[in-house]
C-alpha cells in the first residue's frame, strides 16, 4: 500500500483569493494525473500570508470560506484526490468596548466535492515577525483523516515546533504527519527546520512532511524547500529552495509501519549560503515590485559597493528593461565615482543617466546663506546633496511610477551613517539586512556567479 503525496511549494499572492484559489485547483489537476492522492498547500495559502488587518475585516474571512468552497466544488470529479487547503475561518466578537478574536488560522480537508474536516491551529506565534494573536484564537482539537487506507494528522507550522500537537494527532490514530507552512526565511533557516522536525518525528516516532510555500511579501521571504523525514529523523526528501513546483514524496506500508519510499534525486544538494541569500533578495525585490504592480524600479547609482549590489539584484530580479540608474554627480564626487558607475551600469545593460546638482546644490546654499552666516561648512551641507538626490529620484518615481529602491546597509542605518530623507528615501530598502562584512561577501560571490545570466 503506497501513498503519493504532492507539495504544492507554489507562489500565492496576499488577497488574491481568485488567483490563489485556481493556482490550488491547477496543482490539484497535475498532481491527481501524475498519481498523486494528497495535495498539501501551505499555510494560509488562499488569503496569502500574511494577510494582516485584512483578516479583521469579516467580508474578506467569509470571500476566503467561499474560495474553499469553490475549489471543492471545482475539483469535485477528482473523488479519490484529498486537498488541504489553508485560509481564515471564523470572525470575532466585537462591541463598542471590547473585540475577541474567534477566527482560526485553519486548514480544510477536501475530497469529492466537500469539506470533511476543518482544523485550527493551536500554537499561535507572536513573536519577531509574527502577529497571529492579534487576528487568531488557538484551536483545541486534532485533524486526522485517511488517505489510500493511510491516516495523516495534520498540523500548521508553529504547532510542530511543539511536541503537544504531534501528540495528540498520534494518539488520534496519525500513521504520517504532515505539516503545513508559511515559515520565513533568514540564514540557516532551512537546516534549523530539517534539525526541529527531524527531533519531532523521532519523539512521536512519525514520519514526517514538511510543506512549504515559496516568494516575497513586503518584507518576508518565503523559500520553499520543503521536505520529509522518516520516523527516525532521517531526510528522504528535500525540494530545492526559491523554485516555484509541485514537489511528491511517497509513502508505503512496510509491515505495521510507515516510512517514505526512497527515490534517486529526491534530495537537492545543498548550497552555499551566499548563493540562498542572493536568491532570497532577488525574489524579495521581485515580488515587491510584481504583486504591487510597479512597472519597474529606479535607484540612484553612486559608484559605491552599495548601490552597485542594488543594481545588479534588481536586474537579477527584473530584468535590464525595468530597471533605471541615475547618477547624480555633485562639486565633490571625485572621477572614479561616476566612471565605476557608468561601467556597472554599462555592464549590465541598464539605461543610466547623470543629473548634475551643482547648481541645484549652490541654490540651497544661497537660500540659507542668510541662516548659516558665520557658521563653517560641515555635514550640513553634506547632507543637503543627499537630500536633493532624494528629491530628485522620488520626483521621476512620481512621474513615471518606478518604485525607488534605496541602497543603505544595516551596519550603516545601525549607526546612524546615513541621511534622513536623503539616502534613506524611497520605497524599497533592498539590502537593509544586510551587514557590511555581507555587502562584500555577496559582492564577490555575484562577480564569481551569474545565476540569472544577466552579466
Amino acid at each position: 500500500m503506497t501513498l503519493k503525496i504532492a507539495i504544492a511549494q507554489l507562489n500565492f499572492v496576499v488577497g488574491d483569493l481568485a488567483g490563489n484559489a485556481q493556482k490550488i485547483v491547477d496543482a490539484a489537476r497535475h498532481a491527481h494525473a501524475e498519481g498523486a492522492r494528497l495535495l498539501l498547500t501551505p499555510e494560509l495559502s488562499i488569503a496569502g500570508y500574511a494577510a494582516e488587518d485584512l483578516f479583521l475585516r469579516p467580508a474578506f474571512t467569509e470571500a476566503c470560506d467561499a474560495a474553499v468552497l469553490g475549489i471543492a466544488a471545482a475539483l469535485a470529479d477528482l473523488d479519490d484526490m484529498v486537498v488541504v487547503v489553508g485560509h481564515p475561518h471564523g470572525g470575532s466578537l466585537k462591541s463598542r468596548s471590547v473585540s475577541v478574536q474567534l477566527r482560526h488560522n485553519a486548514a480544510s480537508v477536501i475530497q469529492g466535492g466537500r469539506i470533511l474536516e476543518t482544523y485550527a491551529k493551536r500554537e499561535l506565534p507572536n513573536y519577531q515577525v509574527f502577529d497571529e494573536r492579534r487576528y487568531f484564537t488557538p484551536g483545541q482539537g486534532t485533524c486526522v483523516f485517511k488517505v489510500g487506507g493511510i491516516a495523516v494528522g495534520l498540523l500548521i507550522c508553529e504547532d510542530a515546533w511543539f511536541e503537544q500537537p504531534a501528540q495528540l494527532a498520534k494518539y488520534a490514530g496519525a500513521e504520517v504527519l504532515a505539516v503545513i507552512n508559511a515559515s520565513p526565511y533568514h540564514v540557516g533557516k532551512e537546516g534549523e527546520r530539517v534539525a526541529r522536525m527531524a527531533d519531532r518525528a523521532r519523539a512521536v516516532g512519525l514520519p514526517l512532511v514538511y510543506a512549504h510555500g515559496v516568494g516575497g511579501q513586503d518584507e518576508m521571504v518565503f523559500d520553499g524547500a520543503s521536505f520529509a523525514v522518516q520516523a527516525d529523523g532521517t531526510l528522504a526528501l528535500q525540494a530545492e529552495s526559491f523554485k516555484e513546483k509541485v514537489v511528491y514524496a511517497q509513502v508505503g506500508r512496510a509491515q505495521a509501519a510507515i516510512e517514505f519510499i526512497a527515490e534517486e534525486g529526491a534530495i537537492a544538494p545543498p548550497r552555499e549560503a551566499e548563493a540562498q541569500l542572493w536568491d532570497a533578495l532577488v525574489l524579495g525585490v521581485r515580488d515587491y515590485i510584481g504583486k504591487n504592480g510597479f512597472p519597474g524600479a529606479i535607484l540612484g547609482l553612486s559608484g559605491g559597493i552599495d548601490s552597485a549590489l542594488v543594481l545588479a539584484i534588481a536586474v537579477d530580479a527584473l530584468g535590464k528593461d525595468k530597471v533605471r540608474a541615475l547618477m547624480m554627480p555633485s562639486p565633490y564626487t571625485a572621477d572614479i565615482s561616476w566612471i565605476d558607475a557608468r561601467d556597472m551600469a554599462e555592464r549590465l545593460g541598464v539605461r543610466y543617466d547623470e543629473i548634475s546638482i551643482a547648481h541645484t546644490f549652490e541654490s540651497y546654499k544661497w537660500a540659507l546663506a542668510g541662516e548659516f552666516e558665520g557658521r563653517a561648512e560641515d555635514t550640513t551641507e553634506e547632507n543637503l546633496q543627499a537630500r536633493i538626490r532624494g528629491t530628485l529620484l522620488m520626483a521621476l518615481s512620481n512621474k513615471l511610477g518606478s518604485i525607488v529602491l534605496t541602497t543603505g546597509n544595516k551596519s550603516e542605518m545601525a549607526t546612524g551613517y546615513c541621511t534622513l530623507y536623503g539616502d534613506m528615501a524611497g520605497g524599497f530598502a533592498v539590502i537593509k539586512d544586510l551587514l557590511k562584512t555581507t555587502v562584500f561577501a555577496l559582492a564577490r560571490w555575484r562577480n564569481a556567479h551569474d545565476p540569472f545570466g544577466t552579466g
